[in-house]
């Protein structure tokens, strides 16, 4: 029986983004895509994949200010399988705040998900105070990506121990680190074990490649703490699946990370919060 997944980050609209220059370098040199990172995918495209690999539900992101229509759809045309979560940019003050108020409530938002860097400002930066505030009057997750990044761009800003002190001041924060950590995976894990709300998403990472001490930490203190993600047309969401499928993991710890992590995270607090209502 194939096992049953969440993937907590989808991309469905790469066609309507264009070819910018950093995009072509990221696609041909870092993930080794063609044609098929360059375009939109449709609503029946997807379900298809997702119902022929055990994908239950699929995550997808768009911008709160300006939110793709295509995107929106997924969710309107299939709301059982589709979520959505939106990208913010936190140097637009409380633009960015209301918008994130607006697109949490109109479109039941799972995630709020920032970028550092988009912007070569760390995450420990007063400028994403606001955020992380209207995030836990939300009760809604936030993802940070950590690590170096793919493209030609700034890395620092992304190290995973400047999510130390965000920790601590906002300890209601549900914040989940995005894309792994490369190089830095020690010192994620050792935050995740420091801070109760502190995950990791694997996206853009493919599990074959995945460090000892990873795959040692979700066998043991980190089994709760990581999930799954495919970045989706990045590393097409088969390829990751079938991947970590085939990692070395205790009994009971592959369905947490393919789904039960996510799923606890991202849905039951929404169900629990319906039936409170």
């Amino acid at each position: 029986m194939s096992p049953r997944a969440i993937d907590c980050w989808v991309n469905v609209n790469m066609g309507a983004m264009g070819r910018p220059a950093y995009l072509e370098e990221v696609a041909a040199n870092y993930f080794k895509q063609g044609e098929d990172f360059f375009r939109d995918y449709s609503v029946s495209e997807m379900v298809e994949t997702m119902d022929r690999i055990g994908v239950e539900k699929a995550i997808l992101t768009t911008d709160a200010m300006r939110p793709s229509e295509h995107v929106l759809s997924f969710a309107t045309e299939r709301p059982d399988r589709f979520a959505l979560g939106c990208q913010i940019d936190p140097t637009l003050g409380m633009q960015a705040v209301r918008a994130l108020e607006r697109f949490s409530r109109d479109h039941d938002a799972v995630l709020c998900r920032i970028t550092p860097f988009y912007l070569d400002i760390a995450p420990n930066d007063a400028i994403y105070y606001p955020i992380y505030t209207k995030c836990v009057e939300l009760d809604l997750p936030i993802t940070i990506n950590t690590g170096i990044p793919g493209p030609p761009a700034p890395g620092e800003c992304q190290h995973p121990m400047l999510l130390d002190k965000v920790c601590l001041h906002f300890p209601e924060l549900k914040l989940v680190m995005a894309h792994g950590a490369d190089p830095w995976w020690g010192e994620a894990c050792r935050l995740m074990l420091k801070y109760h709300n502190l995950y990791m998403m694997t996206s853009a990472y493919l599990p074959k490649y995945f460090p000892p001490e990873l795959i040692s930490f979700m066998n043991t203190r980190g089994q709760n703490k990581i999930m799954f993600a495919s970045d989706h047309p990045a590393i097409q969401m088969e390829r990751c699946l079938d991947e970590a499928t085939a990692l070395d993991l205790r009994p009971g710890v592959l369905d947490k990370f393919l789904y039960e992590n996510a799923n606890d995270l991202f849905f039951a607090a929404k169900r629990s919060a319906g039936k409170d209502r």
